[in-house]
């Protein structure tokens, strides 16, 4: 390890990012709330501290949403900021950009958790707990941390080092899609995601979307002269089944033992509005998975046509709607022997004495649209994707600074630092 790599991890506060974490996590910034533009403003504040130059702007809502490739969200939003960190000096843009993204999901039931608030960043030896620590803020502040090392330890990088910071990656990516109108790029990018100790190197993509299945109304004492749209759902969600099954047929070697990476769910039904009437309109909404490389027009396409065919009296005389609101993530990847893979796989192996592996993940991310805009990227970061939207979401945090320093690595590297 050459004098200024030591210099920087050796300027990498353990204690501070522990507690940096802890502070992060304690903002409760779900998606499209005012706390998610709090930390925004306070993640700026701290990169200001570290030397940087600092972009903070306000999203023009109005111009994003018209424009081609519009991520989609699903959150009530009313504004919405980006920041965009660079070290000052350096020739060229950015060599690297780590990123990572500030909003959490809801909470769910509150009885669920230990302590019963989830934003409490309570800390049992090795573990974080709280809404956001895996997903990802655990990521996000070792990002922090790579910068505030490099300053702290007066090193001169020749390529500039961004840090990007982004809103709303829950509901669609409507904070990367603006960080990239915005003219912001670099070289190569790392998303620190939580990825298990590998590297992910490819997204599959999600879309949301809805079904309406009509009924017609009745007494439920006289339920014969209706027709229940819950009973005419379920020819549907068969069909639905049928074709996740047709559609993780042949399962690429990335995605390992994982023999499902393109699942399709249901996640809310609501029908009926009176309990003794038999519902005439049920809405369901899930998400359905699109495979790597896969145009998501054609997913849609494949998955309407599913449900069309569904052989059905009724349905054939009263045709399902489906509709596509919300997030619409397409699958994404880094160019197959780009550089950047061997340069994070031997960070990390510096840092841990283990080369990670390569693999894919069934979700979508950020990493679609960099991909689409032109930067290479891939994901590795702290935490277990098992652990993310759920009342249990922990992060080990010496797991958090190995990421620290694995990326502290991979900038100075990457950035030429002197």
């Amino acid at each position: 390890m050459h004098d200024v790599e030591a210099r920087v991890l050796d300027a990498i506060d353990e204690p501070e990012t522990v507690n940096l974490l802890a502070e992060t996590v304690k903002v409760p910034s779900v998606t499209g709330t005012d706390a998610e533009s709090e930390l925004q403003h306070r993640v700026a504040r701290l990169l200001t501290e570290a030397g940087m130059d600092v972009d903070v702007w306000k999203l023009d809502l109005p111009d994003l949403t018209a424009r081609p490739g519009f991520p989609g969200t699903e959150a009530p939003r009313s504004e919405g900021y980006g920041v965009v960190a660079v070290t000052p000096g350096g020739e060229g843009p950015p060599a690297l950009a780590l990123q990572g993204h500030v909003d959490v999901v809801p909470t769910g039931d509150l009885a669920k958790w230990a302590g019963s608030d989830p934003f409490a960043a309570r800390i049992t030896g090795d573990v974080l707990h709280g809404r956001g620590a895996c997903d990802m803020k655990a990521g996000l502040v070792a990002n922090l941390a790579v910068a505030r090392a490099i300053h702290r330890a007066g090193v001169k990088l020749a390529r500039p080092l961004a840090v990007h910071c982004v809103i709303s990656e829950e509901d669609g990516g409507l904070g990367a899609f603006a960080t990239l109108a915005r003219g912001h790029t670099a070289d190569a990018a790392v998303i620190t995601e939580p990825t298990s100790g590998a590297v992910i190197t490819a997204n599959a993509g999600a879309l949301t979307f809805r079904i309406e299945i009509a009924g017609r109304a009745a007494h439920g004492a006289t339920r014969n002269e209706g027709v229940n749209a819950i009973e005419a759902f379920w020819p549907v969600f068969a069909a639905i089944r049928r074709l996740e099954a047709e559609r993780n047929r042949d399962v690429p070697e990335l995605f390992g033992d994982n023999r499902l990476p393109y699942p399709i769910e249901v996640g809310t039904v609501r029908a009926g509005d009176w309990a003794s009437t038999v519902p005439d309109l049920l809405v369901a909404e899930g998400r359905l998975g699109v495979r790597l490389d896969e145009d998501p027009a054609q997913a849609r396409a494949a998955f309407e046509s599913a449900i069309a065919d569904v052989s059905d009296p009724w349905l054939r005389a009263n045709p399902p709607v489906v509709t596509w609101p919300g997030g619409q993530f397409a699958s994404g990847r880094l160019p197959a022997g780009h550089e950047l893979l061997g340069q994070v796989r031997d960070a990390v192996a510096a840092v841990t004495g283990t080369t990670p592996a390569e693999t894919a993940a069934p979700y979508g991310s950020d990493l679609r649209l960099y991909a689409a805009g032109g930067i290479p990227t891939l994901h590795y970061g702290p935490g277990d994707v098992r652990f993310a939207h759920a009342p249990r979401e922990q992060v080990r945090l010496s797991e958090m600074l190995e990421v620290t320093r694995a990326m502290a690595l991979l900038a100075v590297r990457r950035c030429a630092a002197r």
